[in-house]
């Protein structure tokens, strides 16, 4: 008997391409224009549906929008300022941690909520975390948003801005704003150079 597929055909190409337009885009490059908590929503909900060992869920996000998002880059470069030893310190890095938030439609930090029993390994659930920023960067493309996930050293004292629960961590800043026009992605190697096919 042949096997049916329970998934209703959908068109391959065009979800490669979707794929495809995932890339980063800066907060520079962003409109002037905050993103609707309705369509943050949206996109949260594609967040959700990421796999999960054990269901540990072990995703979590802040999401900072309107005046708080002053408020977050003004902490950031200020703790910038407080860590950083004189001579290494850059007025230029202070001024684009300051006015990345401001120049973004919103602001997610990416947190990481450890399974409190420890049943699997931590790597399975920053995997997990991973796909479920990956989820949500590929729903931006269907509302015109383009993004860029930060992991700075900074992020280790986010805990100091908004309070985190016992066994969370933060792992990165995803800023998300509206893109004025498509730029292109990097140039990446082939594929066949980084597969090997064992069939025998």
């Amino acid at each position: 008997m042949a096997a049916v597929s329970i998934f209703a055909p959908m068109n391959p190409d065009m979800i490669h391409d979707i794929i495809k337009k995932r890339k980063s885009y800066y907060p520079p490059q962003f409109l002037p224009k905050e993103i609707p908590r309705e369509v943050i929503d949206e996109l949260l909900k594609s967040a959700n549906e990421a796999p999960t060992h054990k269901l540990t869920e072990p995703w979590r996000y802040k999401v900072i929008t309107g005046p708080a998002r002053k408020r977050f880059g003004e902490f950031m470069s200020e703790k910038y300022r407080a860590i950083t030893p004189t001579p290494e310190f850059s007025i230029a890095k202070y001024e684009k941690i300051k006015t990345n938030p401001q120049k973004s439609g919103a602001v997610l930090a990416i947190c990481m909520q450890r399974d409190p029993n420890g049943r699997i390994p931590e790597w399975e659930e920053l995997a997990s975390v991973a796909m479920s920023v990956q989820n949500i960067w590929i729903a931006c493309s269907g509302y015109g948003i383009g993004a860029y996930w930060s992991s700075p050293d900074l992020i280790q004292y986010f805990g100091e801005f908004e309070k985190l629960s016992e066994g969370e961590r933060c792992i990165g800043i995803f800023y998300m704003g509206y893109i004025g026009q498509e730029v292109p992605g990097p140039n990446k190697k082939p594929i066949e150079d980084k597969v090997v096919w064992i069939n025998k």
